[in-house]
């Protein structure tokens, strides 16, 4: 009896034991959720050196970032101007949806905007889910709405630092200075040092936090100003893309006799360079030499970043993604800005690190800005928002999934582009078209929307325009664009 009672306490010791062993197993083996560090960069085209577009790029940072995870070649954003577009990478929304298609302060993206008025912005989603945000430098168009950050470094003023006087541009060109104002493009070598750049003090931030102890998962956003105008980065920069080395892009002085006027009213602007301006005066070479200074110097920042995150502690628990708010221009239909609808002007770099995903993977087909918002959330596992507007690339990466995406971009009310494999479809409010095959016309040279060859394909791309076109907010149009002004009189019942 006495070894009965024994043989009971022990299989009952055993059994509690068992249940231990099998509780800090299932608490060892309980996923931890992932870090986010989330790499804007303003105004940067595919000019990557891991795309191999352009011969003289030097980004081996970025190139070996690529190496990690899958980068996406043919990605777009969903407007081609900085306000609207990060509006939309935040929102999940499109700006046919929110009406929000010029600039427009960060703290008024939600404000008596029926569409917005409830979102929830992509850091605040992950707030909400228990990450520990941060965010430095320009992330939404200023740097974020109040309050959006458990830690933010805000941003410094505009795109500084200045020279006492410009090197070339004054910034004016030949436009109406009242109606246009004034821009910040201009090239040259300065300041002396690295350390006195905006993007290089907040590359110090983000080393100082990826540095410390979290007690719950962090969502870091850093937002590099260069290579926007002014294309201002130290000598040593330059140094790397010898003038003798450039090579412009292809153009051709007549290309926009093909288009509709809206396009070409789009494409007014005098405040910026024209392409027949640069070539008269010999600057062309130059301005691509100072982008790619840029360039090469936000890649060395970044690489920075990602040496202190390789050396830390989260090392093996953080997604990565960098992207691009659109494209720019350098010399393409004209003259030197994004503002268009054409490839040149939408397209911008989108790269994905996570665990999950495969390594060195690039995707050609097209892909959109707004999959940021749901690609992110899947691969941290949270749940998925019911308000995005953006579909997850996450199986698309992983190779599981053959749908067919197209992106599409929008630039002010009832103007849309949609971009496929192979072509491009763009109609303007005033019922104009352009179209594009871009196997026999990569730069978009020859509008073939009255070809009848292409009708088919034309009407296919059609179909997927957006729907909604939510109404002008004339407060939020740039001044200095005359088409947008004169939007924003139709919108207002003013006269032309």
């Amino acid at each position: 009896m006495k070894s009965r009672h024994f043989y009971i306490i022990g299989l009952s010791l055993f059994v509690l034991c068992a249940c231990v062993d099998n509780k800090k197993t299932i608490v060892s083996e309980k996923k931890v959720a992932p870090n986010v560090l989330f790499i804007s960069v303003d105004d940067l085209n595919n000019m990557l050196g891991v795309l191999k577009t352009y011969p003289n790029a030097k980004t081996p940072n970025i190139d070996k970032l690529a190496s990690r995870g899958v980068l996406f070649s043919n990605a777009h954003c969903q407007a081609p101007l900085c306000g609207p577009s990060r509006a939309s990478i935040m929102s999940g929304l499109r700006p046919s949806t929110t009406g929000i298609y010029g600039m427009i302060q960060d703290d008024k993206i939600r404000s008596d905007n029926p569409a917005t008025k409830d979102i929830i912005f992509l850091p605040e989603y992950f707030s909400n889910n228990g990450y520990h945000t941060m965010g430095i430098g320009k992330l939404f168009h200023s740097h974020a709405p109040e309050g959006m950050f458990d830690e933010s470094g805000g941003r410094v003023a505009r795109f500084g630092p200045y020279p006492d006087e410009r090197f070339v541009w004054d910034g004016f060109g030949t436009s109406d200075r009242k109606n246009y104002g004034r821009t910040n493009t201009d090239w040259g070598a300065f300041p002396e040092a690295d350390s006195l750049m905006p993007d290089h003090q907040s590359v110090d931030w983000a080393i100082n936090r990826l540095n410390k102890k979290y007690d719950k998962p962090f969502f870091m956003g850093v937002g590099f100003l260069r290579p926007h105008v002014p294309l201002y980065v130290p000598q040593k920069w330059f140094d790397l893309h010898p003038l003798d080395s450039i090579k412009t892009v292809p153009y051709e002085s007549d290309d926009l006799e093909d288009v509709p006027p809206v396009a070409v009213q789009i494409n007014d602007l005098p405040m910026m360079p024209s392409t027949d301006w640069a070539i008269e005066r010999g600057e062309w070479p130059k301005i691509i030499q100072a982008y790619l200074a840029c360039v090469s110097f936000v890649d060395y920042e970044i690489g920075r970043m990602l040496e202190a995150l390789e050396n830390s502690e989260h090392a093996e628990n953080t997604i990565i993604v960098f992207w691009s708010d659109h494209g720019y221009r350098l010399g393409e239909k004209g003259t030197f800005a994004k503002h268009a609808l054409w490839e040149s002007a939408t397209k911008a770099p989108l790269l994905f690190v996570a665990p999950n995903l495969p390594k060195g993977k690039v995707i050609d087909q097209p892909a959109e800005m707004l999959s940021i918002y749901p690609t992110l959330l899947e691969l941290c596992g949270l749940p998925a928002y019911e308000r995005n507007e953006g579909k997850s690339l996450v199986s698309l990466m992983q190779g599981k999934n053959k749908e067919t995406f197209v992106a599409i971009t929008t630039f002010g009310m009832n103007n849309h582009t949609v971009k496929s494999d192979r072509f491009r479809y763009i109609q303007y409010e005033d019922g104009g078209e352009e179209f594009y095959d871009h196997n026999n016309d990569p730069n978009e040279f020859t509008n073939q929307a009255k070809n009848p060859e292409y009708q088919d394909e034309m009407a296919a791309l059609k179909k997927l325009l957006p729907k909604a076109n939510a109404t002008w907010d004339p407060n939020s149009s740039y001044n200095f664009q005359p088409y947008f002004v004169e939007q924003k009189a139709r919108t207002s019942g003013a006269k032309k």
